[in-house]
């Protein structure tokens, strides 16, 4: 069992910068990628970014060049560093670990809204 705790989001203005966290527990050796996705009103949860211990991180073309994602070194704590924020990146963001025998689990989701 993993447990995720989200913090960050907010509102901010079109081209500015929000940095979300996610903390997991609990079986956290368990972890092999750690994700981001995002769902906005009306429309299907994405996938935003993911990372996983020895891979590079991958992201949504929709995002590239503007999100980071990143690991700590401990491999419990995820964030996701989001600049040049658009006014269609409003979402909800949700934490999302896949660990041992394809199990995922997820954060309870963040609010993102960017105002033009």
């Amino acid at each position: 069992q993993v447990n995720l705790v989200e913090s960050g989001g907010g509102l901010v203005q079109a081209g500015g910068s929000l940095s979300l966290s996610c903390a997991a527990s609990g079986s956290i050796a368990s972890i092999y990628f750690m994700q981001w996705y995002r769902q906005a009103p009306g429309k299907q949860r994405e996938l935003v970014a993911s990372i996983g211990h020895g891979s590079p991180a991958n992201y949504a073309d929709s995002v590239k060049g503007r999100f980071t994602i990143s690991r700590d070194n401990a491999g419990n704590t995820v964030y996701l560093q989001m600049n040049s924020l658009k006014p269609e990146d409003t979402a909800k963001y949700y934490c999302c670990v896949v660990a041992g025998g394809a199990a995922r689990y997820w954060g309870q989701g963040t609010q993102v809204i960017v105002s033009s």
